[in-house]
């Protein structure tokens, strides 16, 4: 593929926010790109392909890749966007609330990702962008559960950079921090709530909507996404916008106790 050309992109999640911006930059970037939904959605008139997929389903999932292949003959970039959030005290979610959250936010990865590896192989070539958070990094009162996913897909991308490189395939983790999008309407929310939790989960998410609301718009995401897709020599993670760039250097290079510290005073907790 070349600078013009870059080949054909996936994006899963596509519907809306990060992963819609994101299947925008691409196109505009030059990538014919497919996008999906885990319902149908109306047909596009900006060139972005719509399929649907239920990527916490292996027989739709493969279903997906097959028809993208068979559309456009390869994938030369995955991007797994799709994901759902849980907010609340990590006591208050029952274990199968907790599984149904790792079966998209992980397991829906690796779906996604094991069924594009024997294309990209053939190829011998590939990449795959994990769209992870800055709550992959730190710690995440009252989404626990939401940043143990991240802090997963973390390491899973990390490890599975390694294995592929020699097959010409290369994995990158793009971490936003707080973005403008309807991902706080779409919070999933507890499944036991505990009135011993009430007074705090209130005040974070006070504290979450005020930081969604100064947040980043989707294309601040989007276009780390095109930059990590389209550097000859990839860096294995890229935070996106200024404030996942503080976090992540902060996190590096504060000492634990400080950092400690100032996340609950961010926080408005006891410190």
């Amino acid at each position: 593929m070349d600078k013009n050309n870059p080949g054909v992109a996936l994006v899963t999640g596509a519907s809306s926010g990060i992963g819609r911006a994101t299947a925008e930059a691409l196109q505009g970037a030059g990538y014919s790109v497919f996008g999906t939904s885990r319902r149908a959605v109306a047909e596009r008139s900006d060139g972005i392909t719509m399929l649907t997929c239920d990527v916490t389903d292996d027989a739709s999932v493969a279903q997906l890749v097959d028809e993208v292949l068979a559309r456009a003959g390869r994938i030369d970039l995955l991007v797994n966007n799709a994901g759902i959030g849980l907010f609340g005290g990590a006591e208050e979610s029952s274990t199968l609330q907790a599984q149904a959250l790792f079966d998209v936010n992980v397991f829906g990865v690796l779906r996604m990702t094991n069924a594009v590896l024997p294309a990209m192989r053939r190829q011998k070539s590939g990449r795959i962008i994990n769209l992870s958070s800055v709550l992959g990094l730190i710690p995440a009162p009252y989404s626990a559960l939401y940043a143990s996913t991240k802090h997963a897909i973390e390491g899973y991308s990390e490890s599975l950079d390694h294995e592929l490189r020699p097959f010409g395939i290369r994995v990158v983790l793009v971490e936003p921090a707080y973005t403008r999008t309807s991902f706080e309407e779409n919070l999933v929310r507890p499944d036991r709530l505990l009135d011993i939790y009430d007074s705090a989960r209130a005040g974070m998410n006070e504290v979450l909507r005020k930081a969604i609301d100064r947040g980043d718009v989707p294309e601040v995401a989007a276009g780390t996404v095109v930059k990590a897709a389209t550097a000859l020599a990839p860096r294995r993670r890229y935070a996106a916008g200024k404030l996942a760039r503080q976090v992540s250097f902060l996190r590096r290079f504060v000492p634990e106790s400080a950092f400690d510290k100032s996340l609950r005073k961010q926080n408005g907790l006891p410190v």
